[in-house]
């Protein structure tokens, strides 16, 4: 029976700053429960593992019960555990009911539990157990799981609960997560530990985000026959923005083979730094990840790796992509929470799923850092939730229960998985629509929260100023950078304004359309701010802060015309 560890091994690995700091916490209180937030890529599983290396040392726990998500990462635990000098049987399965004694554990997934949780109860019951519930705001995913983790594991010694999200769009609480009062008559999740992806930030543990955000028209047909053509970005409803959206994702149309093309380039880019460097597409489905791994082959002349949620080799394939020096993976929802590819360094968002929760999950594949300078570029459709997310990313969020109207800001999953179909007066559905194709363009870059350039049409000069961004940059020397793009961009418009000849008297000028309105003033808006840090030395991000707090509203990405109007105008007058 192997109830002792390999000292040499779990000695040798050395914890981060934030994993010191809370492993001294843990050991000090001695807790029956413990939650650590950890940003995605800061070291949760090492965290976790040197906890149960502790209390399997010291005699503390007899066994150890890893639960997470998928099955993928019951084995990616396994394999980090075994480094760690921790046996854990990620194979083992409930019609089984037991292990090898050369095992220190198990990892099980939540829904392996909640189909046998007696099974999973008598095993906590029968030895001392540490249980660590890994992306632990999956507990909260159904009523069903909730409840049969409690049962299976209230016995357990010590329960380790990590998340790098510990909120959720809705009220099921997450087990064995402490909810405190907040004076505004709400419960909120209480965290023993908290290291968020500022800090991480500061600390040079994940890389800086650099979002490109593409626009265009997309058009499309109703199943009552009637035609749209709208732009990604521009104030739609609800219904319009969705049906652009999908269009705009259509693999068979304009913008996904333009996009997907651009970020091909921006990876050849980044390795000329980084010559390992992957990139990666998100896609909503498998038919759809299917037809744009057909349109990277098509483009780069080599197939992308594939990997689908019922692919039994999908563990597989994602250990060889990480492996080798492959450039492309196409991939469904499963690589977008707690997969380890450190080498992903350049993303497709080319999935509708639009919550907080998922975004922040997948942006986690591409933030792992593994030397200096390097900063991950991330390609996404110019829609309000999406420049809102990127432009937050940053922001802290805990798990409220109890509150009273929940804000979707109109763009949740549920809308956009309608956007395929419309519904008569009687309720009854109609054939969805059908996407006529959509162009792209690139509209702007969100970085440390602001917005920089111009628009500007894919394939021209304005745009490879952007793609052409060296691979290895410290953060303040990408917004240096940034700004010099943007300023050379408002020089060259301005320049073709004094040659182009005036216009004939008699024609009336065209009106111009809210996006080219909103991108005049993000332009002007971001020209005052630089010469507001010229004349102040305070920093670009700070003086946008300041007029944010001082005017209201969202980020720069997301804000109207009129909230733009009012920003220069309280600008001008500093």
């Amino acid at each position: 029976m192997t109830d002792t560890l390999n000292p040499t091994t779990t000695a040798a690995r050395p914890l981060r700053a934030w994993q010191r700091r809370a492993l001294t916490r843990y050991l000090t209180t001695k807790p029956q429960d413990f939650l650590a937030v950890a940003t995605p890529g800061a070291g949760k599983t090492t965290f976790g593992l040197r906890v149960a290396a502790e209390l399997l040392a010291d005699r503390t726990v007899e066994r150890v019960t890893i639960v997470t998500p998928t099955e993928h990462l019951k084995h990616q635990w396994a394999k980090a555990a075994a480094e760690a000098g921790i046996a854990i049987d990620s194979n083992f399965r409930n019609g089984a009911g037991q292990t090898s004694n050369d095992y220190n554990g198990v990892a099980v997934t939540y829904a392996q539990v909640a189909a046998h949780p007696t099974l999973h109860r008598v095993r906590t019951e029968n030895r001392k157990t540490l249980v660590i519930l890994d992306e632990v705001h999956h507990g909260g995913d159904a009523k069903s799981w909730g409840d049969a983790i409690r049962e299976a594991f209230t016995p357990a010694v010590r329960r380790l609960a990590l998340t790098g999200t510990p909120f959720r769009s809705d009220d099921s609480p997450i087990p064995f997560v402490n909810y405190e009062p907040d004076g505004a008559g709400q419960m909120r999740s209480r965290a023993d530990h908290s290291y968020g992806y500022s800090d991480a930030l500061r600390d040079g543990v994940v890389r800086p985000v650099l979002f490109l955000a593409y626009s265009g028209e997309a058009s499309w047909r109703t199943g009552a026959g009637e035609e749209f053509t709208a732009r990604l970005g521009e104030p739609l409803t609800q219904e319009q923005t969705a049906r652009a959206w999908r269009t705009a994702l259509d693999p068979t149309g304009e913008w996904m083979p333009a996009v997907i093309s651009a970020a091909d380039q921006r990876l050849n880019q980044v390795r000329q730094s980084i010559p390992d460097a992957g990139a990666m597409v998100l896609a909503s489905d498998q038919e759809s990840a299917k037809a744009y791994a057909e349109i990277i082959t098509r483009l780069t002349g080599e197939p992308p790796t594939v990997v689908l949620s019922d692919d039994p080799k999908a563990t597989g394939r994602i250990a060889e992509y990480s492996a080798t020096t492959a450039r492309w993976l196409v991939a469904v929802r499963m690589v977008s929470e707690g997969v380890d590819v450190p080498r992903l360094a350049v993303g497709v968002y080319a999935t509708s799923s639009s919550t907080p929760l998922f975004f922040a999950q997948a942006i986690g594949r591409f933030v792992r850092s593994r030397r200096p300078g390097e900063t991950a570029s991330v390609f996404l459709p110019s829609v309000p939730v999406l420049l809102q997310l990127a432009s937050e990313l940053e922001a802290e969020r805990d798990h409220v229960l109890g509150k009273p109207h929940r804000e979707k800001d109109g763009w949740d999953d549920e809308l956009l998985s309608d956007a395929n179909r419309t519904k008569d007066e009687d309720g009854e559905e109609e054939k969805g629509y059908t996407s006529l194709g959509a162009s792209a363009e690139l509209d702007q870059l969100i970085f440390d929260g602001n917005s920089f350039g111009t628009a500007a049409m894919v394939g021209t000069e304005e745009e490879q100023d952007y793609l052409g961004l060296p691979g290895l940059l410290e953060p303040d020397q990408v917004r240096t950078l940034l700004r010099q793009r943007q300023a050379k961009q408002l020089a060259d418009v301005s320049a073709r304004k004094a040659t182009e000849p005036e216009p004939v008297a008699q024609q009336p000028a065209r009106a111009r359309t809210t996006q080219e309105r909103l991108a005049e003033l993000r332009r002007e808006l971001n020209t005052l701010v630089s010469m507001h840090h010229h004349r102040t030395k305070k920093p670009h991000g700070k003086i946008h802060s300041e007029l944010r707090a001082y005017c209201g509203g969202p980020p720069t990405a997301m804000a109207s015309v009129e909230q733009l109007e009012e920003r220069i105008a309280t600008l001008r007058s500093w």
